[in-house]
């Protein structure tokens, strides 16, 4: 490892790197021969990982937030009619240019199709347009209504002097998110409580969010007078972006959403910078079915709990003794409904010990599942051990979960609160005093009594999120739940005096 006044311009092969205080890991062969003079190297404290950003990846991630902190500052003086103005914009502007979208959306469909990727989550249509822009102008709607409403501030009054407590932004948000391109309305929910924005995607998606920006976002700031850096996109396909960005100690707050390992390093970068994080990465709801549950409602929430792979989707079912006999086949068979309308068969894994309860044949039948790089033959059920409850089964077409059979419910709370990423539980029963001792005993934010993909901001609370927080890693910003634009404030204390005081 080698210094010029103190910038690091090389790296040797085995040296090695101390980490947390008192471990080391050592730079291997293919990092030292790619670093060149100008690059960056991270190291994470929580793991060791050697985090290797290249000097041109960095340099457009420092273009990036130059821009958004510029815009920040000029967000000062901006208007609310031009912040809403620009929400109408870019809905307006993504309805008509929903053909560039689209074509670009289908070259990253089969670029990742190519690459053997999912693709579930990187498909848009129409529908999801539509959603886009509804929940685009729904933030014109609440700045408007924010407007109008001009309600004083709190006011703690003094003798002779008062302090108004006040909300402002935050600042510079920069946002990781996974390749789903429509998190880019999502994320223009920030501007509603003037803050500025840096995003960067996952690069199956980078195409269609490209052309998002191109032919929607970027024209709408234009219209709307507000500062081009407002919002922008790092247009970089490496990793080592989300890294840099999330390594500049300029930014107010980071978020970062996608699979558990990624954004677990993400949020470890951004806390050794110093900066505030809200990780929305592990989820998989629970659904634990009440010795009081109607099996004909049990079955309807099992359902309509699994006709998408998202965060909240259903992903462990549990199901007490005394009413395994009765609804284990109703859970297995509900799930299949759900598969067939997709052309597939469920998969299930059932915790060692509740097999018992299985149809026969369950475990020796062969079913084809569809996973991202094509269809497979694997068993219909498979065994699983209980420590390995918390797994998130990510699937394509074919629904995955894991079943498990419980004396009573308050083992099933147990075992959530063991296992679980705390995010999603739901209890189907029609027993109220079941349902209280639930509420109390079960450690997750999300709390319901029936299907479990209601947990999210536009549908639960008519506002497009920024991410969903678990109990685990999202206890920014209050214990947890649905983070969105509105949300993005901090407090400022005005004092006014009416003579010169002192303490």
């Amino acid at each position: 490892m080698t210094t010029t006044a103190g910038q690091l311009t090389q790296l040797t092969a085995g040296t090695l790197v101390p980490f947390g205080g008192d471990r080391f890991t050592t730079v291997g062969d293919e990092l030292a021969a790619a670093f060149r003079a100008g690059d960056r190297l991270y190291v994470v404290h929580d793991d060791g990982a050697l985090l290797h950003v290249p000097a041109a990846v960095s340099a457009a991630v420092t273009t990036s937030v130059d821009a958004a902190v510029a815009a920040a500052e000029a967000m000062r003086t901006v208007a609310p009619a031009a912040v809403a103005a620009f929400y109408r914009a870019f809905a307006d502007g993504l309805v008509g240019a929903w053909s560039a979208v689209a074509e670009a959306n289908a070259q990253d469909v089969a670029r990742a199709e190519g690459l053997g990727r999912s693709t579930t989550r990187l498909r848009v249509d129409e529908r999801v347009r539509d959603q886009m822009a509804d929940g685009l102008r729904g933030w014109a709607d609440v700045v408007e209504r924010d407007a109008a409403q001009d309600a004083p501030p709190p006011r703690v009054t003094h003798e002779d002097w008062h302090v108004d407590v006040v909300t402002a932004p935050l600042g510079v948000v920069g946002f990781v998110f996974e390749g789903r391109p429509n998190v880019l309305a999502d994320a223009a929910g920030v501007l509603a409580t003037g803050n500025t924005a840096v995003l960067r995607i996952g690069g199956d998606a980078l195409g269609t969010a490209s052309a998002i920006v191109e032919h929607a976002l970027a024209p709408a700031l234009r219209s709307s007078g507000l500062p081009d850096g407002a919002i922008s996109l790092v247009t970089s396909r490496e990793r080592a972006a989300g890294w840099a960005l999330f390594s500049d100690r300029r930014l107010s707050l980071a978020v970062v959403r996608g699979s558990g390992a990624a954004v677990a390093q993400l949020a470890a970068v951004a806390r050794q910078a110093g900066t505030p994080v809200s990780a929305h990465g592990t989820g998989g709801a629970w659904l634990v079915a009440d010795p009081s549950a109607d099996a004909t409602r049990f079955a309807a929430v099992v359902r309509h709990s699994l006709d998408r792979k998202v965060c909240n989707t259903l992903n462990v079912a549990v199901v007490t003794r005394d009413r395994a006999a009765e609804l284990v086949p109703v859970l297995l068979a509900a799930a299949d409904e759900a598969a067939a309308a997709r052309g597939t068969v469920a998969r299930v894994h059932v915790v060692r010990g509740s097999e018992q309860w299985l149809p026969a044949g369950e475990l020796e039948r062969e079913i084809e599942v569809h996973r991202a790089e094509g269809v497979v033959v694997e068993p219909r059920a498979s065994l699983l051990e209980a420590d390995d409850l918390g797994h998130e089964w990510e699937w394509e077409n074919s629904p995955e979960l894991s079943v498990v059979v419980v004396d009573d419910v308050a083992q099933a709370v147990a075992l959530f609160n063991a296992h679980s990423p705390r995010f999603v539980a739901s209890l189907v029963g029609t027993d109220p005093q079941a349902w209280d001792a639930f509420v109390g005993a079960v450690d997750a934010p999300f709390v319901g009594d029936g299907f479990t993909r209601w947990v999210d901001g536009q549908y639960a609370l008519q506002q497009p999120e920024l991410g969903l927080s678990n109990w685990e890693h999202g206890r920014l910003l209050g214990r947890a739940g649905v983070l969105t634009g509105a949300d993005l404030t901090t407090r400022r204390l005005l004092a006014r005096t009416a003579t010169d005081q002192h303490r």
